[in-house]
């Protein structure tokens, strides 16, 4: 087996205590097919429930780390096949079987499918034959945030809880809102003054709550504690240091891969790239694939490859490190991507895969940002640049080969933030309604 071969891990759930408390009620009866929760790091496996911040044992042994699903996959198989998968409505419950929670629960804005584009013109900039661009802008809210907060919105109602809370700047508090809106749910959601008017109003418009706190480090602490003291049901990382979104919104995230299997034919592409805070997309999209080889659709996983920010996995690596340490920061526009740490799931995704870490300048970032726009008609935020930038860096170096096919992951679109495009487009000439005005406009731009 290939260090890319796909891991057939025992399925197994051991029989510790429930993590359910009694801020919620009894969970559906309904079946499903999901067994309990695995720890990334020690393999702990836990009973389903409101587990949120990850492992207890590795978080009290002060080396944090994420859950994951488990399902009983020759269950699945029996009860599904890919004749069948096709002829369901293009949402990310397709694939309800591998989702956790009871379909009678589920909370949909017709998320998922998004396109998969072939990059061709992009690609030869790259000198790649076969990039292609996985497109998450096209969800509701226009991020691939829109499937984690659909699946843990599905969970909140399965719970009996009714409020969703988040700490964020962008995506996924708007996701949150417009999905707590959907599921009719309350939503907090818990910022700083310092982000983009565009996701000020985004979050507001659906009715959600939200509140400015002082720093980043407190929107953390309110989520937290209406976790632990309210019941509420927090949609992404709310720990510190961070282990990554709940087990079950993580796997809203896993549905990318699925789809990008079937866009491929039940291929599995050679590299996935993807801008890496906590690790929740690329992680979903390993994940996915090592679902599908439980299944026996597919045979191996793709290389990962985390395009972050400030180095906290590329440092890790170097240095065989067990976690990742704070970096050095500074105000990026991929704030989406800007995490001076990042969790264990995203190390742990690399080093199975045989993947790497690696970051880019602003210059690069934004300069990749306007190279998509003009030549693949796609205006992505920065977060999704990054990782265009680093897919250049690494053809360049021969990292990647031509011949390989390449996925890059645009979470979401430029509109979310236009003030750091602003700052790298020349400003509109005014003219006067002539051609010889406009001639000499040309002339001096």
């Amino acid at each position: 087996m290939s260090e890319h071969s796909v891991s057939h891990q025992p399925s197994a759930v051991s029989a510790q205590p429930s993590a359910v408390s009694a801020q919620y009620s009894a969970p559906s009866a309904q079946h499903s097919f999901l067994r309990g929760l695995r720890c990334f790091r020690c393999g702990a496996t836990y009973p389903p429930g409101p587990l949120w911040g990850g492992c207890p044992a590795c978080a009290a042994a002060g080396k944090p780390s994420n859950l994951h699903c488990v399902y009983d996959y020759p269950a699945v198989a029996r009860a599904l096949d890919r004749a069948e998968l096709a002829r369901r409505p293009a949402n990310i419950w397709r694939y309800r079987e591998l989702l956790p929670v009871a379909a009678e629960h589920a909370v949909t804005l017709d998320e998922g499918m998004t396109p998969l584009i072939h990059a061709e013109r992009l690609g030869r900039q790259y000198g790649l034959d076969h990039l292609y661009l996985k497109d998450e802008s096209r969800n509701p809210t226009w991020s691939f945030k829109d499937r984690l907060a659909a699946v843990g919105a599905a969970k909140a109602r399965e719970l009996g809880a009714g409020m969703l809370a988040v700490a964020s700047s962008g995506n996924a508090g708007a996701a949150t809102a417009a999905y707590a809106a959907r599921a009719g749910l309350d939503a907090y959601l818990f910022t700083t003054e310092q982000f983009p008017a565009t996701m000020r109003a985004f979050m507001q418009a659906y009715g959600a709550k939200v509140f400015a706190v002082p720093t980043a480090a407190d929107r953390l602490t309110m989520v937290r504690r209406g976790v632990e003291e309210r019941g509420w049901v927090p949609i992404q990382n709310y720990v510190v240091p961070p282990v990554g979104a709940p087990a079950y919104m993580l796997d809203g995230a896993k549905t990318v891969g699925f789809e990008l299997a079937e866009q491929f034919g039940w291929q599995v592409p050679d590299v996935v790239v993807a801008p890496t805070s906590n690790g929740d997309l690329p992680v979903g999209v390993w994940r996915a694939f090592v679902e599908l080889g439980e299944l026996g659709w597919v045979d191996r996983v793709p290389r990962m490859v985390a395009a972050e920010v400030y180095g906290a996995l590329a440092n890790a690596l170097a240095r065989g490190l067990d976690h990742t340490e704070p970096m050095p920061s500074w105000p990026t526009v991929a704030f989406s991507a800007g995490n001076p740490v990042s969790a264990y799931q995203s190390l742990r995704m690399l080093r199975e895969t045989g993947g790497s870490a690696l970051g880019a300048s602003e210059d690069e970032i934004m300069a990749a940002q306007l190279l998509l726009a003009r030549t693949e008609g796609l205006w992505a935020e920065a977060a999704s640049a990054l990782t265009l930038a680093v897919i250049a860096k690494l053809a360049a170096a021969g990292a990647i080969r031509r011949d390989e096919v390449v996925v890059a992951l645009i979470t979401s679109g430029g509109l979310k933030d236009p003030d750091a495009t602003l700052r790298y487009v020349p400003p509109i000439p005014l003219i006067e309604p002539t051609f010889e005005a406009l001639e000499r406009a040309l002339h001096e731009r």
